[in-house]
């Protein structure tokens, strides 16, 4: 049976194919219409997962929406209803849209459909799931586990905050739920809008703020804005929240409890945010560990899967990791709405999927997307006007490993595009963890971005142990731990005293750019069987330099999404200052590109 997935219309709309099974592709549309977490109807999205199928759309038997407008519908008429008369304003401007469109969603997507396919009727193939449940599925389905808890936490679904579900074998049923309004997603997201970064986007902007602070303000956050009970289940003080009925995340009330007005984006950080998002991190750690200690003790399961946009917090997995009340842990790497179309089309196929090794997962490394044949590298860069040379896959090891024992940024494009939102090796930015310069130079001359973000390592998973307190892999970029205190720096009396961004340019052990200001790291463990070529390049630097970790970030600037093509990576590699490009076996550098070519990159995508 080939079943596609699809979401959208919110936001990072995906689309998914799943034949008799097995996961066969998945990608997010932003990548192809290269607008960051566009939610449109992902045609371009379809119509690569329709390139496996021989037969196109008529080839499909079933196609799955990830969540049910109805009941979505129904949420945002009760909301209003039971908050009257307040929200007036935010009710006349959302339901318009919801008469003229989003009521009618399968209207709108049979018709999205019929325009791919004029032939083709769509109407007996097309079901919709719930949003939890396509979150949950994508998840369980995908371990590899034959039973588990599954735990998935949103913004919100329809009316679902966060689910618990038990997997075991093929069946998936949900268990026990918390709604609307009362959501870790949303009290997260309120935080992100206060301390002045964009919801739905920059919520991982605050988790990476918050090792430059102190939780100075927890006790307020546990005391005025969410009553957490023993269980994790939890209930939000709604007098300090303005999502239910306005146009905005918080109220006025909540800047008196914290004594300052949310912070405009053109503001400056100071200490005070950087408390602030230390205060909202640690509350969330806490109330993750109290829900999944309880769902330890109660269902007496010893795996925990984990999907949903708060799944993405790889600080509070890294906690729930160390905190070994299960033996395995496993998190969807497109936790987010992208992997509500993967887990639409699994929750219908409801069929364990084959691994890539025994004990693994079926994700394929999450490299799901687009892949070009050399042939087809070397043309489409020759006509977006390249200097290249074609090297060996031998030369390509040597010569990519020696630009970056020498410091320099190295673009890397190799096979099919990741599916969620990290870049793990096939659409990444590489470079020496070793450097002291490095996090500083990517982050303000090759990203563009605020210069207190961090940056993940991709180590050999044989030697991860090695540098980092992790137990077990972390594949997907989705796990917090600590440097080893053998690679640490002692700080001087000195440098202890620094305050916030202050302690950014000290390093903190022999790998710094990877190292963050708490000597936490986000590790990419890197597998042979997943990725050989990324795997045979970081063997090759650690012969070369007896290092096995780099540096890797997501091959693209502040607010645009992740390369999809070799122009894409091309432009990219032009604009910015990126050093050394490999695109296939086609090698460049940055001198010998006419810079004619090059396209201003810094103000080209709005801030994420």
């Amino acid at each position: 049976m080939r079943v596609l997935g699809i979401s959208a219309f919110y936001h990072d709309s995906a689309a998914a194919l799943v034949v008799d099974g097995e996961i066969v592709a998945a990608a997010q549309e932003e990548r192809f219409t290269r607008r960051k977490h566009d939610a449109g109807f992902p045609r371009h999205a379809i119509e690569y997962c329709l390139t496996f199928v021989p037969a196109g759309l008529a080839g499909i038997d079933q196609i799955v929406f990830y969540e049910k407008p109805f009941l979505k519908f129904e949420r945002l008429l009760e909301t209003y209803l039971a908050f009257a008369p307040r929200g007036l304003a935010s009710f006349q401007k959302a339901l318009p849209l919801w008469l003229r469109e989003k009521l009618y969603q399968k209207n709108l997507l049979l018709r999205q459909l019929r325009q791919l396919a004029p032939d083709v009727d769509c109407s007996g193939k097309l079901r919709f799931t719930e949003h939890h449940q396509a979150h949950a599925a994508s998840a369980f389905f995908a371990s590899p586990f034959q039973e588990a808890v599954v735990l998935t936490l949103d913004g919100a679904g329809e009316w679902t905050t966060t689910s618990v579900a038990i997997g075991r074998g093929s069946q998936l049923e949900i268990v026990r739920e918390i709604h609307f309004p009362h959501s870790l997603g949303l009290l997260y997201s309120a935080f992100t809008y206060y301390t002045g970064f964009r919801v739905n986007s920059g919520e991982y902007k605050l988790m990476g703020l918050a090792p430059y602070g102190e939780p100075r303000f927890e006790s307020l956050i546990c005391e005025h804005l969410i009553d957490v009970k023993p269980d994790g289940s939890f209930r939000l003080n709604l007098d300090y929240f303005d999502y239910c009925t306005g146009l905005t995340m918080t109220n006025r009330r909540f800047d008196a409890l914290f004594g300052q007005p949310a912070r405009r984006p053109d503001e400056p950080l100071t200490q005070f945010h950087m408390d602030v998002a230390a205060s909202i991190q640690s509350a969330l750690n806490e109330i993750m560990l109290r829900l999944t200690r309880s769902l330890r003790r109660e269902f007496g399961i010893r795996n925990l899967c984990l999907a949903g946009g708060v799944a993405l917090n790889c600080v509070a997995n890294g906690k729930i990791l160390r905190d070994g009340q299960f033996d395995g842990l496993w998190i969807q790497p497109a936790a987010g709405d992208a992997g509500g179309a993967l887990g639409a089309a699994l929750a219908v196929s409801r069929t364990r999927p084959p691994a890539a090794r025994p004990g693994s997962d079926s994700m394929r490394g999450s490299y799901l997307g687009p892949e070009f044949s050399q042939t087809e590298i070397e043309a489409r860069l020759r006509a977006a006007g390249a200097v290249f040379s074609v090297v060996s896959p031998e030369e390509l090891l040597d010569t990519a490993a020696a630009a970056l024992a020498r410091e320099q940024a190295l673009g890397w494009f190799q096979g099919r595009m990741e599916f969620g939102p990290r870049a793990l090796g096939n659409r990444s930015i590489l470079a020496d963890a070793r450097s002291p310069r490095m996090q500083s130079t990517l982050n303000l001359k090759v990203k563009y971005r605020e210069s207190f973000r961090p940056f993940a390592p991709a180590v050999l998973a044989e030697h991860a142990d090695e540098l980092f307190d992790l137990a077990g892999d972390s594949p997907y970029m989705l796990l917090v731990a600590e440097v080893r205190a053998g690679l640490r720096r002692p700080m001087t009396a000195e440098e202890e005293q620094l305050f916030g961004i202050a302690k950014l340019n000290v390093p903190r052990s022999t790998i710094p750019a990877v190292t963050h200001v708490d000597y936490s790291a986000r590790v990419q463990t890197v597998h042979y069987e997943t990725n050989p070529i990324f795997h045979a390049l970081l063997s090759r630097f650690y012969a070369k330099t007896g290092s096995p970790v780099l540096v890797n970030t997501s091959f693209n600037v502040r607010g645009e999404p992740i390369v999809c093509t070799p122009e894409d990576a091309f432009h990219c590699f032009l604009g910015t200052g990126i050093e050394a490009l490999a695109v296939g076996r086609c090698f460049l550098r940055k001198e010998e590109q006419d810079p004619a070519l090059a396209r201003s990159y810094h103000d080209a995508f709005a801030p994420d």
